[in-house]
């Protein structure tokens, strides 16, 4: 077994974070974005994150986001993680991560190598990186699209924070993504899911157990 963390994001029913957590996942993740079928809001997700055991971090996904709407998750919900998954310039990254004293994962799209400059300029403000598949043109939604970018962009890479990688992962593919990138974690929500927003708890434990045997 190999030490890849997991986070299983997108989550919206209690069934689903306890079969999460029981596999193995290390990181626990609530979108919070209308747009996105895995949208929850702020009542359900503090339900939700008071099923996950401490060690097991709660991640709030949101998409340039205001600090209002940031102000209510937080003093409702206790994540412990930001991620950024929206346009935000490395200065909002910066002033999220001051104004709540929480890590921030900041997403970056990558579809060709000209993308991977980003990477480096948030590495400097955010706490990690989650280097993600960009999104078709025209999709309403900047993630959890099932797409894989060209792992090969990204092997022997890394950078001064830690990142997770993303996009089109499954229980097939995971094992080959690893391999390609050296990631030491993956992030997966499509590929866990029977159609968008539906996840499925089989689904979880194979993608984690995949994740983990190398």
């Amino acid at each position: 077994m190999s030490d890849v963390a997991v986070k299983i994001c997108g989550l919206t029913e209690a069934r689903h974070v306890t079969a999460a957590v029981e596999a193995g996942a290390r990181y626990i993740g609530f979108v919070f974005f209308p747009k996105s079928p895995r949208n929850v809001d702020v009542a359900t997700a503090a339900k939700l994150a008071a099923d996950v055991p401490p060690g097991v971090a709660k991640v709030a996904l949101v998409v340039d986001a205001n600090d209002a709407t940031l102000d209510e998750i937080a003093a409702r919900v206790p994540i412990d993680m930001w991620q950024l998954h929206g346009k935000e310039s490395p200065e909002r990254v910066a002033e999220v991560r001051a104004r709540f004293g929480l890590p921030v994962m900041k997403a970056v799209g990558v579809a060709d190598e000209g993308d991977l400059a980003a990477l480096a300029a948030y590495a400097r403000v955010a706490d990690q990186l989650l280097v993600d598949a960009k999104p078709p043109k025209g999709a309403e939604v900047p993630g959890g699209q099932g797409v894989a970018f060209d792992w090969r962009l990204i092997a022997g890479r890394g950078w001064a924070k830690p990142w997770m990688l993303a996009g089109g992962l499954t229980a097939q593919n995971v094992g080959l993504a690893i391999g390609l990138t050296g990631a030491r974690q993956v992030d997966v929500s499509s590929g866990v899911e029977t159609a968008p927003g539906h996840k499925d708890s089989d689904l979880i434990r194979a993608f984690i157990t995949a994740a983990q045997v190398r």
